[in-house]
């Protein structure tokens, strides 16, 4: 593998840690031009986060797929499992009043949020599985909304997916993987190879205390066929000391 295939892939992540919209757009960050006119529009886009919204971006998560009846009551029975809320802000329609269906929990200690963006993550709040994850306006480089033509995720019948993130994150391209399973496959070899070298080791050995063995039960055969010849020579000699005495 070169080094710059190996850098590649070291430096690769499903997340995005900075916002680029052409890569958002892209399912596996490959695309070199825009594929819908949302991204064209954030490309040629410039966005500065709301001066206005308060709180602490990093002790703040964001809540979506919300069921439009779930209101900040709600939310804080749900979330205060995770620590000890400071503030809800549940996002509505400026004109009816009714939940757009997101929120942003803050709360008073960083350990609470990272509880709730990692457990708190497809919990179901009024029927409806909701997605949890950290605060991006405020937190992600380059970030640009969704009414400007980014933001991520989404849905399919939009025809304005977004990747880099929880909900969608990028996939490997496939050099990637073709990659990958070389690499795979290389190790595979490498193993069988040294699996056929351990057992080939084993045969060896196998083979030696075998030969070993078969020397000491050759000696031990040796040793007990001269025994059997002494005691032979013995009795012999003894049946002719009698016949001896038996003649005198």
């Amino acid at each position: 593998m070169s080094t710059e295939d190996r850098m590649s892939e070291d430096s690769w992540t499903p997340l995005a840690k900075t916002y680029c919209p052409l890569m958002a757009g892209s399912i596996d960050r490959t695309d070199t031009e825009p594929h819908d006119h949302g991204i064209i529009r954030a490309l040629s886009s410039s966005y500065k986060p709301n001066k206005d919204v308060a709180g602490d971006p990093n002790l703040t998560v964001f809540v979506s797929r919300l069921n439009p009846k779930t209101d900040e009551d709600t939310l804080e029975s749900q979330f205060s499992y995770f620590g000890e809320i400071h503030k809800i802000r549940l996002v509505r329609d400026i004109i009816t009043g009714h939940s757009r269906g997101y929120a942003f929990v803050e709360f008073k200690e960083g350990r609470s949020a990272v509880r709730a963006e990692r457990d708190g993550h497809g919990m179901e709040i009024d029927g409806h599985e909701v997605l949890v994850d950290f605060e991006l306006e405020r937190t992600l480089p380059g970030w640009v909304p969704r009414r400007l033509g980014g933001g991520l995720g989404g849905k399919k019948e939009s025809g304005q997916l977004r990747f880099g993130c929880k909900d969608r994150p990028w996939r490997k391209p496939i050099s990637m993987q073709s990659l990958h399973a070389r690499e795979s496959f290389d190790d595979e070899r490498s193993n069988d190879g040294q699996r056929s070298m351990d057992r080939r080791r084993d045969r060896q050995r196998r083979h030696s205390r075998d030969r070993s063995l078969s020397r000491e039960q050759s000696r031990n055969r040796a040793q007990d066929r001269s025994h059997d010849r002494y005691r032979k020579r013995s009795r012999s000699s003894d049946r002719r000391r009698k016949r001896s005495r038996s003649k005198h």
